[in-house]
């Protein structure tokens, strides 16, 4: 649609021109030039006519598009009066400036989201259920209550349950977004999109398809934009005021002057003449086309310093930011869990990380993955073999002849080690050696670098409130909100809650501020879509996540969340210059009109000349932005 728009807009334009010279060279009558400028005219503005009928069948009165075409089709019929001078080139340039306007609100505008296919990788194709005593691959929907599945390492949860048989790890990063696995055993809940890494487990079905957690993931971010807040672009806030104003105030000039006329019917057409003329002038070109390329500019500003914002309406929304809202893991922190402390007993932090990291070094797990990183000379000679996984405890392995044990707890417990608690927040990697207990390493995620800075900078700019939101245990969350010193703090969240938290916050929030939403998961998807904005992570956020937001900082740099306010607030009130502007000097020439001072070149100056200087003057934006 955009590229059949730049088509008629061009094409439009070309005949335009090729009907002025045919005016400038040809005697033509008053009829046979409306037939020539009519073709451009009904060209470009054919669509615009279209939505201007429409929205009055609909009880829609006053509207930009009714605006455009009272104002072209008056400077069409001015050619009629006798001694009045044809405005049909006027007329079709009115048309061509409007969709021109148009056109930039159409690539500004985030009118539409891609598909939401990469979501549907969480959701499982086949699941395998316990049927009369035999495994049968059927599709999720076809599981009743109560029914028993079974799902093999490697495999995803297919609906939400109870563990009943075996213990595992799984991976919840499509639910919480925390890539620390999560440890089940028999009578632990599960919820579907989740991922078993380890053991074989058998689950008691709690809930039927169409209720499963990964079902309402799908459907909460497909439904989302329904019932995110649209902001009125300004044009249409503007022609909702304007366009009543000047269209009353046009009657009022035809029919009231000369009821006070000598002759009403000769004085009748002079009037007539100027409030066709009032209409002309008072079209607002200036601002359909400037206010839109303000937008655009910003809009490309903004990407300059590695800023997506999908849309000018989102501009808009991000410059009256009042509330803003953190997904933890992989936003605010970095994602990658790293060994922060090591606390041995009887022997040395390099010794017991050592054997932590020989004892996981063919594992993939991402704790396994924090000790190699942590001690990554495991070539040292050390023999180790018999590697055994323990299915939601850790691994055990011989080391030179001695057996070592790095897990949790309930490892510890098994095997007779008397392990003790950390008063540290992170995940606790108990070692033992011939079941003697040898003490832990903590292992935690990191604040991203700029965490501080950006929580300080949207301070300064006046959020109200700044909250965070995470499917982390509550003492890690707590931990990283207490350092970031935010307002709130809601832990242990599937998606579902994340939606329910910030619809709660928005109805708290007054109208004049909006919520702002940041996050870089599959789970964040439904959020992103919901809030006001959302602001997703582009360098290591989810394709999900990317799609369902409005506004993308391709570096991951949060500090761009405060610069993308401000360079939000500097289009708006660029935008808003443009708008002073253009309305004082048509408000002057109008006047003079009304008297029928106005000459032409004044006219022209206030259509035209206002929209070149306005137009200028919206470009800025984008140097601004830069």
């Amino acid at each position: 649609m955009k590229n059949w728009r730049l088509v008629r807009i061009a094409v439009s334009a070309l005949l335009l021109i090729a009907a002025m010279v045919i005016e400038h060279t040809c005697k033509c009558s008053v009829g046979q030039l409306l037939f020539v400028y009519l073709l451009p005219f009904l060209l470009v503005g054919y669509d615009v006519i279209g939505n201007a009928l429409e929205n009055l069948l609909k009880g829609k009165v006053f509207n930009e598009d009714l605006l455009m075409c009272i104002a072209t089709l008056g400077a069409f019929c001015i050619g009629f009066f006798p001694g009045a001078e044809t405005e049909y080139a006027e007329a079709v340039f009115v048309m061509l400036f409007f969709q021109i306007g148009e056109l930039f609100e159409d690539y500004a505008e985030g009118k539409s989201r891609k598909s939401i296919s990469h979501l549907m990788d969480i959701r499982p194709d086949v699941a395998n259920v316990l049927r009369d005593g035999k495994i049968v691959q059927v599709s999720p929907a076809e599981i009743a209550i109560g029914e028993s599945i079974v799902v093999k390492p490697g495999e995803k949860v297919p609906l939400d349950g109870c563990v009943t048989e075996g213990s595992s790890s799984l991976n919840t990063l499509a639910l919480t977004g925390e890539s620390l696995p999560r440890e089940v055993s028999p009578g632990d809940e599960v919820f579907s999109g989740c991922v078993n890494i380890s053991g074989v487990l058998t689950i008691c079905v709690k809930k039927v398809y169409a209720e499963s957690t990964v079902s309402k993931i799908i459907d909460m971010v497909e439904n989302a934009g329904e019932k995110k807040s649209k902001s009125e672009t300004f044009i249409a806030k503007f022609a909702r005021v304007y366009t009543p104003v000047v269209v009353f105030a046009a009657l009022v000039l035809a029919f009231l002057p000369p009821l006070f006329a000598s002759n009403y019917l000769l004085s009748f057409p002079e009037w007539l003449y100027r409030a066709l003329t009032f209409l002309i002038v008072s079209c607002p070109c200036a601002l359909v086309i400037s206010v839109p390329l303000a937008f655009f500019g910003g809009i490309g500003g903004a990407s300059k310093n590695g800023i997506l914002i999908k849309g000018g309406r989102y501009m808009d929304t991000l410059s009256r930011a009042g509330v803003v809202v953190f997904d933890k893991t992989g936003t605010l922190t970095k994602g990658r869990f790293e060994v922060t402390a090591v606390h041995p007993e009887n022997i040395s932090e390099t010794q017991l990380l050592h054997l932590a990291a020989h004892v996981e070094h063919l594992s993939t797990h991402p704790i396994a993955i924090s000790l190699r990183n942590a001690f990554p000379n495991v070539n040292d000679g050390c023999v180790v073999k018999d590697i055994e996984e323990i299915a939601g405890q850790g691994v055990r392995a011989s080391v030179n002849g001695k057996i070592v044990c790095v897990g949790n707890s309930r490892l510890m417990d098994s095997i007779g080690a008397k392990w003790h608690t950390c008063h540290m927040t992170g995940s606790i990697i108990h070692v033992a050696m011939d079941g003697l207990y040898l003490g832990h390493i903590v292992i935690s995620d990191q604040l991203k670098d700029d965490a501080l800075e950006a929580v300080k900078d949207l301070r300064e700019l006046a959020a109200k409130k700044i909250v965070m939101l995470t499917g982390d245990r509550k003492d890690v969350g707590e931990h990283v909100a207490a350092v970031l010193g935010l307002d709130e703090c809601h832990t242990e969240l599937l998606p579902a809650d994340k939606v329910a938290i910030v619809e709660r916050l928005m109805s708290e929030n007054d109208k004049k501020h909006t919520l702002l939403f940041v996050g870089d998961g599959i789970n964040d998807a439904p959020v992103l879509a919901r809030a006001d904005v959302g602001i997703a992570m582009g360098g290591l956020g989810s394709d999900a996540a990317i799609e369902a937001a409005d506004v993308v900082l391709m570096d991951d740099k949060l500090t761009k969340i405060a610069k993308a306010i401000l360079l939000s607030r500097g289009t708006i009130r660029i935008a808003m210059e443009n708008v002073i502007f253009a309305i004082g000097v048509k408000l002057l020439v109008l006047l003079l009109a009304t008297v029928g001072c106005a000459t032409l070149w004044m006219a022209v100056f206030a259509d035209v000349g206002v929209t070149v200087l306005a137009v200028l003057n919206a470009m800025r934006a984008y140097r601004c932005c830069r």
